[in-house]
C-alpha cells in the first residue's frame, strides 16, 4: 500500500573539521572560488567576513551562486546518489537531481571559518510506510521479476521531508473534488 511520494532534503555541512576526502575537496575548492568571486564585492577590503559582506554589499548575496560552480563536478561524481545516507544493508540508493548550495560562512582572511552546506533533494520516492523509526520506500521504476523492490531507511539527522504528495482517496478527484455521481 502507498502512503504517498515524499522528496527528502540532506543538508551536508562541510567545513574545516569535514575528515571524508570528496568533502576535503569540496572544501578547499569552495574557498578558493570564494576568494576569486569575493574579490568583485569587497573591491576596496573593507570586510573580511562573509556575514559582513552580504550585510554592507547587498549585491553579494550571488556569491551562493557563483561559488556553487566549485562543486559541480565534485557533485557528478556521485553519479546521481545522495552521498552519506544509506539503507538498512549499507548502501547508497537515494537518487537525486537537484541541490542547492549556501555558504554559511567564510573569511578572506581566516580559511578555518569557511562552512558550506549541499542541500541535496531527492527524486520523488514512494513512501509505503513507517516502521519504527524507519521509513520503507521504493524508488519508482526499481523492479525486478515484476516485484517493487523497497528500500528500509532510518532518517538521520539532518534529513527531512522537504515535500509529500498524498493520493486522492477513492472516489475522489486530485484536487480532493467528490466525483460527480
Amino acid at each position: 500500500m502507498q502512503k504517498g511520494m515524499i522528496r527528502l532534503c540532506y543538508r551536508k555541512v562541510i567545513d574545516v573539521h569535514s575528515v571524508k576526502p570528496w568533502d576535503k575537496l569540496v572544501f578547499e575548492d569552495t574557498y578558493k572560488e570564494f576568494l576569486m568571486q569575493v574579490q568583485l564585492y569587497n573591491q576596496d577590503k573593507k570586510y573580511f567576513s562573509f556575514s559582513d559582506i552580504i550585510t554592507y554589499v547587498p549585491a553579494a548575496e550571488k556569491l551562493h551562486f557563483l561559488v556553487s560552480a566549485a562543486v559541480i563536478g565534485y557533485l557528478k561524481q556521485l553519479q546521481g546518489r545522495v552521498p552519506d545516507l544509506v539503507n538498512n544493508l549499507g548502501r547508497l540508493f537515494l537518487p537525486f537531481k537537484n541541490f542547492r548550495f549556501e555558504i554559511i560562512n567564510s573569511d578572506v582572511k581566516d580559511k578555518s571559518k569557511h562552512q558550506v552546506a549541499v542541500n541535496f533533494f531527492t527524486d520523488p520516492l514512494v513512501w509505503h510506510d513507517t516502521i519504527n523509526n524507519m521509513l520503507l520506500l521504493s524508488v519508482p521504476g526499481n523492479t525486478e521479476n515484476g516485484e517493487l523492490l523497497t528500500e528500509l531507511f532510518t532518517l538521520p539527522p539532518f534529513v527531512s521531508i522537504y515535500s509529500l504528495k498524498i493520493p486522492a482517496p477513492y472516489g475522489t478527484t486530485e484536487q480532493g473534488k467528490d466525483l460527480p455521481g
